[in-house]
C-alpha cells in the first residue's frame, strides 16, 4: 500500500466573512464571528458598503503600513465579494465622450461607474440618475453599467428627498389588486360582534397622538374599580381586513413598515385603510383588539385580558392637548381656565369639538394614568430599564415644503403616559401568547457586548461626570450602573453625546420568534402590538392572537413557518425606515442652515479622526472641521482617548468638547455642514468641555 504523502496539500482554513462598512475616507470595518477587522482604503477590493465579504488578515509587518488610528483592531483586506448587497445606485451624470461617467451619491462608495453615451443620449450633464451595475470593478478594469432612470437636474432643490427614497428603493406604488381589496373593506359592527367582538362602544374611550398624525391605531381608556383602575389598551384590528396570502398582505409583507419622511409618508397599508377603516377615529365604531388590566394605584398588574372589541372613540387630543390637562390640573386651574387653555392649542387632524364635561373626563382620567405611568415607569428602572431622554430636532416646512424653522421635542408626561401603557400592553400580549404556546414574533434586545463596554468605557472615563464609574460593573453591562451615567448627564451639554454613545454600544433590537429578553426594557418578554397600521410584525402578533380567539385556522402552519424570514425581513426594512428619516430631517436642516453661512455657533465635538473632527450642533445637524482648520501645526491622534493634539503647542481636540465655530458650508444633498474655527477659538490653547463643571 502506497503511504500518503507528508505533503499533501491541507484543506485551507476558513476566511472570515461578514458584511462590509465604509465610510467618505475610503477606509471601513468587517465585522465577522472572529471579531472586527479594520480595511484599509486601497484593500477594499471592488466591494461595495452593505457587501458580503471575506477578509484576509494582513501580516502585522504589513499592518504597520497603515497607521490610521484603528490598530486596536486587525488590519486585513477583502479576498472576496461573496454576495453583492446591490447593484442598482444613484449619482451624478458627467459626459466624457464616448462615456457617460456616473459619481455616486453615497460618499463611501469610490468608484466612478461607465456607461456608453450611445445607450443613453438624452441624459444631460448634471442629471441625477439611477445606474445598474453591470461589471463590478476589479483591480485592472472599472465598474460598468446602464442608466435605468433619470431622477432629475441637481438644482432641483426637492430632489434630495426623491435620491433617498430612491437610494434604499422603497416601494411608492401598491397593486392594482391591492387597492381594489383595500377600497372593498368596510366596517360592520354588526358582523364584529355575530363573530365573538365585545360591544366597548359605550365606553369612554380617546387617543393621543402628534398634532399632524393622519392614522390613530391606538387609543386608551382608564376606569377606577374600588381603589384599583382598569386600564384599557385598545388597537386597531388591521388583520380583520388585511388577511395572509392577500395581495394586500403581499404588499405589506414587502414594505415591512411605513416610511416617515421629513415631508412625506411612504405607509404600509393603502390610504383607505390606515387613515380610514382601521383609524381610531372619533365617532366612529371601529374594530380593534383590546388588552384591558388591572392594576394597583402602585402599578402591580393584578390581572389581564386580551380580546377582540369594537370601540367609538369619545376625543382625538393632541400630546400638546394632554400636557396642557396635566398642567392645568397641577396649577389648581379651574374648568373654565383648564377649557380656555385646551381650545388654545392647535386643533389635531382629525379631531371634533368636544364639550366641557368631555374635557373634564379627559382630565380626570389623563391625570389619574399619568400617575399610573410614572408608577409603572418606576418599577420598570427598578428591573434596569434604560431611560434614553434624547431631543429629537424636526425641520417645520412650508407649502413649497422650504424649511422655516427647527422644532425640538422631548419627551414629556404626555408623551410617556402613553408609552408606560404601550409598552405594558406589548408586554402582556407577549405574555398571553407565550402562555398559549402560540408562535410570536417578539421584540428581542440582546445584553450589550462587552468589548464595546470597555471601549466606550475608555471614552467616558475622559469625561469629569463619568470618572468615578465602577468599570467592573460598566463592562459588564449593569444596566443600574448605565442608567446611572443617562442620569448623571441630563440638562448637560454632554447628554445627546453621551446618549449617544451609548447607544451606539447596544445592540439593536430586533424581531425574532424566540422567546428571549429585552434588556433596555427590563422585561421577560416584549412584541410588538400596538401600531399595526404601520408596522408588520404587529399584523402577523394580532394574526397570531386571532388563531387563540377563534381556533386555528387553515393558514396557521404556514404562517408559522414563515413568521423566522419575516421577522428577519422586517428587521432589515426597520433599519432602512428609520435610516431615510434621519436623512430626510437632515436634508431640511441642513437646507434650513444656507441661510446662515458665516454666522458663528457653538458645537459638541461628537467624532474625532485623523482627518479633523465632526461637531454636532443643537440642531442635531452635523458638520466637519478639517484638520488643516485645526492650526499651523502637527496632530498626533490618540485612537484610544478620541483626541487630536498639537505637537507644538499642546492644544488638545477631543469627544465632548465645545468649540465655537463658523459655518463655510451648507450641502444639502450630502446632509452635511462645513466648519472653521471663530477666530477667538485660535487663541484659546485651553479648550474646554461642553460642562459648566469642567474648567
Amino acid at each position: 500500500m502506497a503511504r500518503r504523502s507528508s505533503k499533501a496539500r491541507r484543506r485551507p482554513k476558513a476566511r472570515p466573512q461578514g458584511v462590509l462598512e465604509l465610510n467618505a475616507q475610503g477606509f471601513g470595518f468587517v465585522k465577522t464571528a472572529e471579531g472586527e477587522f479594520f480595511i484599509p482604503a486601497s484593500k477594499v477590493n471592488g466591494a461595495f458598503p452593505g457587501d458580503l465579504v471575506e477578509v484576509s488578515r494582513l501580516s502585522s509587518h504589513d499592518s504597520k503600513s497603515y497607521s490610521s488610528g484603528f490598530t486596536r483592531r486587525p488590519t486585513a483586506r477583502v479576498t472576496k465579494v461573496l454576495m453583492r448587497c446591490r447593484d442598482t445606485f444613484i449619482g451624478r451624470y458627467e459626459i466624457a465622450e464616448p462615456f457617460g461617467i456616473v459619481v455616486p451619491e453615497d460618499p463611501a462608495i469610490h468608484y466612478d461607474i461607465f456607461t456608453l453615451r450611445r445607450d443613453s443620449p438624452q441624459v444631460k450633464e448634471g442629471d441625477l440618475v439611477e445606474v445598474q451595475i453591470h461589471e463590478f470593478p476589479t483591480r485592472s478594469s472599472a465598474a460598468t453599467g446602464q442608466i435605468v432612470r433619470v431622477l432629475g437636474s441637481e438644482d432641483d432643490t426637492d430632489i434630495a428627498i426623491d435620491l433617498i427614497i430612491a437610494e434604499q428603493q422603497f416601494e411608492t406604488e401598491f397593486s392594482q389588486n391591492a387597492l381594489d381589496e383595500a377600497n372593498a373593506c368596510a366596517v360592520s359592527a354588526e358582523d364584529a360582534f355575530a363573530s365573538g367582538y365585545r360591544d366597548l362602544t359605550g365606553e369612554f374611550i380617546f387617543t393621543i397622538d402628534p398634532v399632524d398624525a393622519r392614522d390613530f391605531d391606538d387609543a386608551v381608556s382608564l376606569e377606577r374599580e374600588d381603589e384599583n383602575y382598569r386600564l384599557g389598551v385598545h388597537i386597531a384590528d388591521v388583520s380583520r381586513y388585511v388577511a395572509y396570502g392577500t395581495s394586500l398582505d403581499l404588499d405589506a409583507r414587502r414594505r415591512a413598515t411605513s416610511v416617515y419622511l421629513v415631508d412625506r409618508v411612504i405607509p404600509m397599508l393603502p390610504e383607505h385603510l390606515s387613515n380610514n377603516i382601521c383609524s381610531l377615529v372619533p365617532g366612529q365604531d371601529r374594530c380593534t383588539i383590546s388588552v384591558e388590566v388591572l392594576l394597583s394605584p402602585a402599578g402591580k398588574v393584578l390581572s389581564y385580558d386580551v380580546f377582540p372589541s369594537v370601540i367609538r372613540s369619545s376625543a382625538r387630543l393632541s400630546y400638546d392637548q394632554a400636557q396642557v390637562l396635566l398642567d392645568s390640573a397641577e396649577k389648581g386651574y379651574s374648568l373654565e381656565q383648564t377649557e380656555q387653555a385646551f381650545r388654545s392649542c392647535e386643533v389635531p387632524h382629525g379631531a371634533i369639538q368636544v364639550s366641557s364635561a368631555c374635557i373634564e373626563k379627559l382630565q380626570e382620567r389623563i391625570v389619574a394614568l399619568n400617575k399610573l405611568a410614572k408608577k409603572l415607569f418606576d418599577l420598570r428602572k427598578q428591573d434596569g430599564c434604560m431611560d434614553f431622554n434624547r431631543v429629537e430636532a424636526k425641520a417645520r416646512l412650508d407649502e413649497q415644503r422650504r424649511p422655516v424653522e427647527i422644532i425640538y421635542r422631548r419627551k414629556t408626561d404626555a408623551t410617556q403616559l402613553i408609552e408606560e401603557a404601550m409598552i405594558l400592553a406589548n408586554h402582556l400580549v407577549a405574555q398571553w401568547l407565550s402562555g398559549k404556546n402560540l408562535p410570536c414574533v417578539f421584540r428581542v434586545h440582546d445584553e450589550p457586548d462587552g468589548q464595546a463596554l470597555r471601549d466606550l468605557y475608555t471614552v467616558l472615563k475622559e469625561f469629569p461626570l463619568c470618572k468615578d464609574v465602577d468599570k467592573h460593573l460598566f463592562c459588564n453591562g449593569n444596566p443600574h450602573t448605565l442608567q446611572e451615567i443617562l442620569t448623571r448627564v441630563q440638562g448637560n451639554p454632554l447628554q445627546e453625546l453621551v446618549n449617544t454613545l451609548l447607544l451606539r454600544s447596544m445592540k439593536r433590537a430586533v424581531y425574532r420568534t424566540e422567546h428571549d429578553p429585552h434588556y433596555g426594557l427590563a422585561l421577560d418578554t416584549y412584541c410588538h402590538f400596538t401600531s399595526p397600521i404601520r408596522r408588520y410584525p404587529d399584523l402577523l402578533v394580532h394574526r397570531m392572537l386571532k388563531e387563540g380567539f377563534f381556533g386555528k385556522s387553515e393558514s396557521f402552519e404556514a404562517q408559522k413557518n414563515a413568521l423566522p424570514w419575516m421577522a428577519e425581513h422586517s428587521s432589515a426594512m426597520e433599519r432602512k425606515a428609520e435610516k431615510a428619516a434621519r436623512q430626510s430631517q437632515l436634508v431640511k436642516i441642513v437646507e434650513y442652515m444656507e441661510g446662515f453661512i458665516g454666522s458663528t455657533f457653538d458645537g459638541v465635538i461628537s467624532q474625532v479622526t485623523t482627518f479633523g473632527v465632526t461637531l454636532r450642533l443643537e440642531n442635531t445637524a452635523t458638520g466637519s472641521l478639517p484638520v488643516e482648520e485645526l492650526g499651523d501645526e502637527y496632530f498626533s491622534y490618540d485612537p484610544a482617548r478620541h483626541l487630536l493634539s498639537g505637537v507644538s503647542t499642546g492644544r488638545v481636540y477631543r469627544l465632548g468638547q465645545k468649540l465655537r465655530v463658523v459655518l463655510t458650508g451648507a450641502y444639502p444633498r450630502g446632509r452635511r455642514l462645513s466648519f472653521k474655527l471663530a477666530p477667538e477659538e485660535h487663541h484659546d490653547a485651553r479648550l474646554t468641555y461642553a460642562s459648566d463643571k469642567w474648567l
